[in-house]
């Protein structure tokens, strides 16, 4: 059974970074696309970033591209969010997801139901 945990949350001040990570475990690696969601208090769950199985296509949501980067790591089964530039409307717990499915359309990458595996999520909290 795949399993997934976050780590690197906090909280941080406006125009702060920070780096997420995301250990992958209880499968194939490279068999899975990998994804992060944020859920901010009192909206729904929202896409923010994924990188592809071999970790050469990335896909990113308007609100964090040019600030957001999303890598992984095959050598240490962990995929990263390195949130730079970080703003109070980045405050949200982010998730992990893991999809062993490849998509190459945005509208799929960006579904929650497309991910067969998620993380019990970390706490990112942005000081204005």
């Amino acid at each position: 059974q795949v399993q997934l945990a976050e780590s690197g949350g906090g909280l941080v001040h406006a125009g702060d970074s920070l780096r997420l990570s995301c250990a992958f475990s209880g499968g194939t690696f490279n068999s899975y696309a990998m994804g992060w969601f944020r859920r901010a208090p009192g909206k729904e769950r929202e896409f923010v970033a994924r990188v592809s199985k071999g970790g050469t296509s990335t896909k990113y949501a308007d609100s964090v591209k040019g600030r957001f980067t999303v890598s992984r790591d095959s050598t240490k089964n962990t995929v990263f969010l390195q949130m730079n530039s970080l703003k109070y409307e980045d405050t949200a717990v982010y998730y992990c997801a893991a999809d062993v499915t490849a998509r190459p359309y945005y509208s799929d990458a960006v579904r929650p139901n497309s991910y067969d595996y998620w993380g019990q999520g970390t706490q990112v909290t942005v000081s204005s």
